[in-house]
């Protein structure tokens, strides 16, 4: 198979998983390469990711590795499957990979958690909203490059309003409810929006108001993104120079903790949608 030279976020962590399940078993390189039948640079280049690994060598080395989750070596095999062009190669070429990576990430994810301090978060924005956003960017973006990334939105949208939305988990602080991106009208219609949104069964918005004061974390947006086995969970970061993925345990529980401490100390569902009514009726 030829050597990939674009590799996407979930082609490098089943690469990572291939690694993790050799060397948990004290397994060498060498002796798993001859195990797959393959020479120890190819084996190199699966666990990079940056060749594929089928699901029946990926299932023969867990065998002979002793690993006996069959649940996890089931999603294992499940990301080697071939599978169809996911909606997001629309756009490589034209937007950064870490934003086809979300996507990705997303549309494979059994639940989402979110936190987010200042934006409303991407999945629940209006488009208006959206553009006011991107067009804030630094340095400013072309007209046509604001457009593709509104497309691009609407389409991560369907991950939780499609046919068989994802469970998602919105933990907002109040503050990204009084920012008035796009001006006092966009930001009315933000709200309403946001009303409208919780309601829906796989959606549940949490506030975090001001009157709770602090909080854990440093305050960036982060998501959760839970796998078909706990082992499979990665954390979405953002930052300035676009998402970071995190997947290692301690990472990973860390996360897990904060996400359930803002949920704790949040405003129940119909508690937060009675502020998001107080905010709206005061704009």
């Amino acid at each position: 198979m030829v050597q990939r030279t674009v590799l996407t976020e979930r082609q490098k962590r089943l690469g990572s998983e291939v690694r993790r399940i050799r060397t948990a078993a004290g397994m060498s390189a060498e002796h798993a390469a001859g195990l797959l039948g393959v020479d120890r640079s190819r084996l190199s280049n699966m666990e990079s990711g940056t060749r594929a690994i089928s699901a029946e060598r990926l299932r023969t080395l867990a065998c002979n590795c002793d690993c006996t989750d069959e649940t996890y070596v089931d999603a294992l095999a499940e990301m080697a499957e071939p599978r169809e062009v996911g909606w997001w190669e629309r756009y490589r070429g034209s937007l950064p990979q870490g934003m086809l990576d979300v996507s990705e990430m997303e549309a494979h994810a059994a639940r989402l958690r979110g936190w987010n301090v200042v934006h409303v978060p991407g999945m629940l924005q209006t488009s208006e909203q959206a553009m006011a956003i991107f067009r804030a960017a630094v340095p400013a973006l072309p007209e046509h490059e604001v457009a593709l990334r509104l497309a691009h939105r609407a389409e991560r949208q369907r991950v939780i309003d499609g046919d068989d939305p994802t469970p998602y988990v919105a933990l907002i602080h109040e503050a990204a409810l009084h920012m008035q991106f796009g001006g006092e009208a966009v930001a009315r219609s933000q709200l309403d929006h946001l009303l409208d949104v919780s309601e829906r069964d796989n959606v549940t918005l949490l506030v975090l108001p001001f009157s709770h004061g602090s909080f854990p974390g440093a305050g960036q947006t982060l998501v959760y993104l839970e796998g078909q086995v706990p082992q499979l969970d990665t954390v979405q970061v953002d930052s300035s120079h676009g998402p970071d993925f995190l997947h290692a345990e301690a990472q990973l529980a860390k996360y897990r903790a904060q996400l359930d401490l803002l949920e704790q100390s949040a405003l129940s569902a119909e508690r937060s949608r009675d502020l998001i009514r107080t905010i709206a009726h005061n704009l």
